[in-house]
């Protein structure tokens, strides 16, 4: 990724990523969107989350797809090289949208739909 080019990572038909697009699109704001359905995990990008926001942040243990892992798999699930595993074989894990802002490496990941955020994110040049 380079300069201040938006990626969208998620799953084309969560409602959350549909309210991520069109908040960006109605901003004109333009981005690229990588589908975890269709395109995969990316493992350097998953392993680029997992060191700037942590496991727990990114792993989504509200979502159908937790709930219907084998118990023993949600118990093992304890760190970020298990929570690495687990999404990378169930990417609907993973809390959606992920969003790379581009920018400094520090700050330019975000997880999850908030407009208020995302709005002065907008207002910093992003």
């Amino acid at each position: 990724m380079t300069g201040n080019s938006i990626t969208v990572y998620g799953v084309r038909n969560c409602d959350t990523v549909k309210k991520a697009r069109q908040w960006l699109d109605s901003q004109g704001m333009a981005y690229a969107f990588h589908d975890f359905k269709t395109a995969g995990v990316p493992v350097q990008e998953l392993d680029h989350w997992l060191r700037e926001i942590g496991w727990d942040a990114l792993l989504n243990r509200k979502g159908t797809t937790w709930r219907k892992l084998d118990e023993a798999l949600r118990a093992a699930t304890v760190d970020s090289a298990s929570a690495r595993a687990v999404m990378l074989d169930h990417p609907s894990v993973i809390k959606r949208p992920v969003v790379d802002w581009g920018g400094p490496k520090s700050t330019r990941i975000s997880v999850g739909f908030d407009p208020a955020l995302w709005q002065s994110r907008q207002g910093a040049g992003h």
